[in-house]
């Protein structure tokens, strides 16, 4: 059994595991650590055929902020191998998920931004909090939402992914609903009983149809995300590369109006 700092995975007798994001003093923002322990906990929920369905729930007032400060920090100091690295295994974890044999089901009780819409797109079904707020800031600072630009297209279509991706303007739950990032949304008091709804549909269907009826969506719907994977996280090291990039993260740790902010 893996122990776990930044996760906790817990199952029910009925088979049903929660894995729970548990950095909310830093808003469950991803790091180099919870990214290693979110790929582990997948690869050990995936062998265990005890677990029927997963709920991907967090600790705090936000679901997932994206990227860590800290973490984005070290990767703006690493050269390009190093980024690339921190790209893979981003993208390995969020493979690991969306290729999770079981049922994911978000909870998303609070603000999303950056990589956490990424695992709100490899998850099968997501419900959240009207008036959770969204946002993908990354052109702000020169980069792209490249890893997870995959599977976040293929959810939300790419007209919507266009709207989103290229402003860094925030949207509200209801337009969430509307791309099918979400599949309800409801009040905070509603979603654990929501959340227990789906839970309860699953449990009622047999676990072997279920993982191969996955696996069908994942292959009718065109070529599986994972296989744009080299292609991301190369046009991301490009812009890390980049004169924008290096004037955004700088702009941005220091407070600062990019150059390209009038």
């Amino acid at each position: 059994m893996a122990h776990f700092q930044t996760v906790i995975l817990a199952t029910d007798t009925r088979g049903v595991a929660t894995l729970t994001l548990n950095r909310p003093d830093k808003h469950n923002a991803m790091n180099a650590e919870m990214i290693a322990e979110l790929a582990r906990a997948a690869a050990q929920l995936a062998r265990d055929d005890k677990v029927r369905v997963v709920v991907l729930k967090a600790n705090g007032k936000s679901f997932c902020a994206g990227g860590d400060l800290s973490w984005m920090r070290e990767q703006a100091e690493k050269d390009r191998a190093g980024r690339i690295a921190e790209a893979q295994a981003l993208a390995h974890m969020l493979s690991a998920l969306n290729t999770l044999p079981k049922p994911l089901i978000s909870r998303v009780q609070g603000p999303t931004y950056g990589g956490g819409i990424g695992l709100m797109a490899v998850s099968d079904i997501a419900i959240a909090v009207e008036g959770t707020h969204f946002r993908l800031t990354e052109t702000k600072l020169g980069l792209i939402p490249a890893t997870i630009g995959p599977y976040v297209v293929r959810r939300m279509g790419e007209g919507f992914a266009r709207q989103v991706f290229f402003t860094g303007k925030g949207f509200d739950a209801q337009r969430a609903l509307r791309c099918a990032l979400v599949a309800k949304t409801c009040t905070t008091e509603d979603l654990d009983r929501l959340i227990e709804e789906e839970v309860k549909a699953v449990l009622k269907c047999a676990p072997g149809a279920v993982a191969a009826a996955k696996a069908l969506c994942r292959t009718i719907t065109g070529p599986d995300p994972a296989t744009y994977m080299d292609h991301t996280i190369e046009a991301l090291a490009d812009r890390w590369e980049s004169q924008e990039a290096r004037q955004g993260i700088k702009a941005f740790f220091a407070k600062e109006k990019p150059p390209w902010v009038a």
